[in-house]
């Protein structure tokens, strides 16, 4: 189906949350790759569908071990763990000097990836610019996803990420509910001029993410975080599906009615 690359250029702002709230709400069959190669926390943030702790030396690590003798897209399932609510994900590495042994596996991850017949494949890559073999796996990529917050320094570093990137990518703003349409438009104003897919948006959310991590109690998709995400899954479908530029609802104020429960995360 389609690989999506979910990654940003300064501080990761929110990628890890944007990216499993994403994948709570997709609208196919989809999994949750953690391949941040200076390491992830997804094995450690959430609980596995029975409730116990995802075991972190199954995932990107245990595959890469294997892989060198060919790495096919039934090889991907056999090292995928399912969190609460049977979200499929791949746990990525547990620190950076792993991914020092690991710089060949990129591009045949992303070309597994991208091959997938029966499910998206939403990447978590992190920060860009730390490791530059992460490349080939965002060259095999139907679409990258650049996440930004609505702040000078993180605005100007975007622009940078656009000018090298070499390929149209979508832009997300991580923008406070108080601002949201203010922080979206003035994201669009300043890429107006560069080739950028679209420009959408999600909820800074702090109470959503915590509930997105099994933290507190109360209902998950009543969040700001789940209700914007769902607006940014169908969109990024719909742009993948071929269907232009961005629905009008995606240029309103985060909420809105929802149609489809996201999957809770017991606490």
């Amino acid at each position: 189906m389609a690989l999506i690359v979910l990654a940003a250029d300064k501080g990761a702002p929110g990628v890890t949350t944007a990216a499993t709230a994403l994948g709570a709400v997709w609208p196919r069959p989809v999994l949750l790759a953690e391949c941040d190669p200076s390491g992830g926390d997804l094995a450690y943030r959430l609980p596995g569908i029975d409730g116990s702790v995802l075991n972190p030396g199954r995932g990107l690590l245990s595959l890469g071990a294997v892989a060198r003798r060919g790495l096919h897209t039934d090889l991907l399932y056999e090292h995928t763990q399912k969190l609460v609510g049977g979200l499929d994900v791949l746990a990525g590495l547990t620190n950076g000097e792993q991914a020092a042994g690991l710089t060949w596996l990129w591009g045949p991850l992303g070309r597994a990836f991208a091959a997938l017949p029966q499910a998206d494949v939403l990447a978590d890559c992190g920060r860009l610019g730390l490791h530059a073999p992460i490349n080939d796996l965002m060259a095999e990529a139907d679409l990258v996803v650049l996440f930004t917050r609505a702040n000078l320094d993180h605005v100007a570093h975007l622009r940078e990420r656009l000018s090298l990137l070499g390929r149209k990518a979508g832009v997300v703003v991580i923008a406070d509910p108080r601002s949201y349409r203010t922080s979206l438009e003035e994201i669009r104003r300043i890429v107006s001029g560069w080739d950028v897919a679209f420009v959408g948006g999600l909820a800074h959310d702090p109470k959503g993410a915590e509930l997105l991590r099994g933290q507190w109690g109360g209902k998950l998709d009543r969040s700001l975080l789940i209700r914007t995400a769902r607006e940014l899954a169908t969109r990024l479908a719909t742009h993948l599906a071929g269907g232009g530029e961005e629905p009008e609802q995606a240029r309103r104020q985060p909420g809105g009615r929802i149609t489809r429960r996201a999957p809770e995360v017991r606490s």
